[in-house]
C-alpha cells in the first residue's frame, strides 16, 4: 500500500512539514529509472529518492545520500534554486504534487510499473518534461483531471449492492484481502456495510506495518500480527520499506541467483556421474574386442578369406563361438580393426574415469559453496564471496557461450538470438511457454524473448523496448518505423524440415517501433 492513496494522504502532510521551504540544490540520476532530488533547509540536507523501476517502484527520504563520481547525470537544471512550498496528495489517486515557489509543479505518479515524475511549468497544462520519457501516454496527463470525487455514504454503497471495488476503487490488495478473509463475499448486504465501515475506520487510524508474503515485502495500514516493522510515522515507514524492497530483496535475489546456479551444478553433476557410471559399467562388462582378435589370429589357417562368419574355439571361455567377419576385409584386417577398437575402448574408459573425477570435484565444490553462501546475511559479505570465488568472470564466460545476447529492460531479462541457428537453439532450450516472443514482421531477423516473471504482466514500456531491439536486429534496421509481431512463446512452433530460424506463429499482435540498438538504450 506504499503507492496507495490511503497511505499517501498521511505521507504528504509529513513530507510538507519536512520539505516546505527547502531549496532544490541538485537533481540527478545514477541508476536506471531512479531520480534523486537533493534539497537544503536550515543548513540541513534533505533528499527525495524515487526508485521507479517497473519491478520495484518505491520512495525514500534519506537525510544523507552520497552521489557517485561516475555514471551520474544531472537533470532538470531549470528547477535548481527553487523552493518547495507545498506537497499535496491527489484526491483518491495514486499520486501527489510538489509545488515550487515560482508555481512550477512536480507530479509523482505512482502507478506501479508505469510510475513516473512529470514536470509542469506554472503556466502550462501539459507536462514540459518527463523523467521516464518512454511512458509516452504521460505527455497527455493534466494534473487537474486526476483528482476524483467518491461518494462513501451508506446509500451509495447499498446502490452498488456492496461491490467494494466500485465503491472504493482505491482500496488496494491488502484491504481487499482483509474483507475477503472476514467473510465479505459470503455475507449479506448489511453485514458487508459493517465490514466496510470497520475497514475505513482502520484506514483512518493506521499503524504502518511492513509484512512479508513469500519473498516479497509490503506496507500495510491494518493491524498485523507478524509485522517485521511497525511505526506511526509515515516517512520512517517509507524509508524502512525502501530498505526492504531495494536492499533486502535485492540481496535475497542476488543470493538466490547464485544458490540456483550451485543447485543446478549439483543436479547436472549428479546426473552426469550417474549416467557415466552406467556407461562405464556396460563397457567394462562387455567382452573386449581384443579377445575376438586374438581368437581370429590364432585360427587364421582355418578361416576362408571370403567367409562372412566363422565358428571358432574361444580359448578364453573354453567354448565354441560364432564370429562375424566383413565381406571385402581379410581376417587379418578384421583382427586389426578389433585391436584398434579395443585400444579406443581403453582410452574411452580412461576418459570416463577422468570425467567422473572432474564432475565429483565440481560437485564437492558446489556443495561447499552452497554451505558457505547460505550462511551469508549481508550484501557486503555476498560481494566478497562472489569476488573471492571469481564468479562474475565465470558467469560472463558462460554467457559468451550461449546463443543469445542478453539485455536488462525495466527489470526484465530480454534475450536476442545471435543467428538463425541460434534462434532455433534459444527457442528450444532457453524459452518458456509464458515468455513473450518478438520478431520483425515479414523480414529475416533475430528472435527476441522477454523472460516471464511470476505474477507480473509484461509492462508496455518493456515490450516496446524489446520490439525496438527486434527491429534493430533485422533487415528493417535502417527503416524509420518497422512493424514487429509478438505473442507468447506457446504460440510459436518450429515446423519439421523448415530452414534454421523459421517458425509458425499463431495469435500474434503487431507493434510499430523505431529500430533502436543497445548503444542508444
Amino acid at each position: 500500500m506504499h503507492l496507495n492513496y490511503h497511505f499517501l494522504k498521511y505521507l504528504c502532510p509529513a513530507l510538507e512539514n519536512n520539505f516546505s521551504g527547502a531549496e532544490i540544490v541538485e537533481i540527478f540520476s545514477q541508476n536506471k529509472d531512479e531520480l534523486i532530488i537533493g534539497c537544503t533547509k536550515n543548513s540541513k540536507d534533505l533528499y527525495i529518492r524515487a526508485n521507479l523501476l517497473p519491478t520495484v517502484s518505491c520512495l525514500a527520504f534519506p537525510e544523507d545520500f552520497k552521489r557517485g563520481k561516475k555514471n551520474t547525470v544531472s537533470l532538470f537544471p531549470e528547477l535548481i534554486g527553487l523552493q518547495i512550498t507545498k506537497i499535496e496528495v491527489v484526491q483518491f489517486e495514486r499520486a501527489f504534487v510538489l509545488t515550487l515557489n515560482n508555481g512550477d509543479k512536480i507530479l509523482f505518479k505512482l502507478h506501479g510499473t508505469r510510475s513516473n515524475l512529470l514536470f509542469y511549468k506554472a503556466d502550462g497544462v501539459l507536462p514540459y518534461k518527463l523523467f521516464r520519457n518512454e511512458l509516452k501516454d504521460d505527455w497527455q496527463i493534466q494534473i487537474g483531471d486526476l483528482a476524483k470525487e467518491l461518494d462513501l455514504d451508506k446509500e451509495h454503497f447499498l446502490s452498488l449492492e456492496g461491490n467494494a471495488s466500485k465503491f472504493l476503487p482505491t482500496l488496494g490488495k491488502i484491504p481487499r484481502e482483509w474483507l475477503k478473509k472476514n467473510g465479505y463475499i459470503e455475507t449479506n448486504l448489511e453485514e458487508k456495510w459493517q465490514l466496510m465501515t470497520t475497514l475505513l475506520d482502520m484506514l483512518d487510524t493506521p499503524l504502518f506495518s511492513i509484512i512479508q508474503h513469500g519473498k516479497e515485502h509490503f506496507l500495510s495500514l491494518l493491524p498485523e500480527e507478524n509485522a517485521k516493522y511497525v511505526s506511526s510515522e509515515p516517512i520512517e515507514a517509507t524509508n524502512e520499506l525502501f530498505r526492504y524492497l531495494v536492499v533486502v530483496q535485492a540481496f535475497e535475489k542476488e543470493k538466490q541467483h547464485w544458490i540456483k546456479i550451485f543447485e543446478d551444478q549439483k543436479k547436472k553433476s549428479n546426473s552426469y556421474i550417474l549416467k557415466s557410471k552406467e556407461k562405464l559399467s556396460l563397457l567394462e562388462d562387455e567382452v573386449s574386442p581384443a579377445q575376438l582378435a586374438d581368437i581370429i589370429m590364432a585360427n587364421l589357417h582355418q578361416i576362408d578369406k571370403n567367409a562372412e562368419e566363422v565358428n571358432l574355439f574361444n580359448f578364453y571361455t573354453q567354448q565354441d563361438q560364432t564370429i562375424k567377419l566383413k565381406r571385402g576385409l581379410s581376417p587379418q584386417m578384421v583382427a586389426e580393426n578389433l585391436y584398434r577398437k579395443s585400444k579406443n575402448r581403453k582410452i574411452e574408459i580412461d576418459q570416463i574415469y577422468q570425467n567422473i573425477a572432474d564432475k565429483e570435484e565440481l560437485l564437492e565444490k558446489a556443495e561447499n559453496l552452497l554451505v558457505e553462501i547460505r550462511e551469508i546475511t549481508h550484501f557486503r559479505n555476498l560481494k566478497t564471496f562472489v569476488k573471492t570465488n571469481n564468479l562474475i568472470s565465470k558467469e560472463k564466460e558462460k554467457q559468451d557461450q550461449v546463443p543469445y545476447k542478453r539485455f536488462e529492460v525495466g527489470g526484465f531479462e530480454v534475450l536476442v538470438g545471435k543467428s538463425a541457428k541460434s534462434n532455433d537453439e534459444m527457442l528450444r532450450h532457453f524459452a518458456w511457454k509464458e515468455d513473450l516472443w518478438l520478431h520483425a514482421k515479414d523480414v529475416s531477423g533475430s528472435h527476441v524473448i522477454i523472460k516471464f516473471k511470476s505474477g507480473m504482466k509484461f509492462p508496455k514500456t518493456v515490450v516496446e523496448r524489446a520490439a525496438e531491439l527486434a527491429a534493430y536486429y533485422s533487415k528493417n534496421k535502417n527503416e524509420t518505423l518497422a512493424p514487429v509481431i509478438y505473442t507468447p512463446v506457446k504460440y510459436v512452433r518450429k515446423v519439421k524440415g523448415a530452414a534454421a530460424g523459421a517458425v509458425m506463429v499463431d495469435k500474434e499482435s503487431v507493434l510499430m517501433v523505431s529500430p533502436i540498438g543497445p548503444q542508444e538504450n
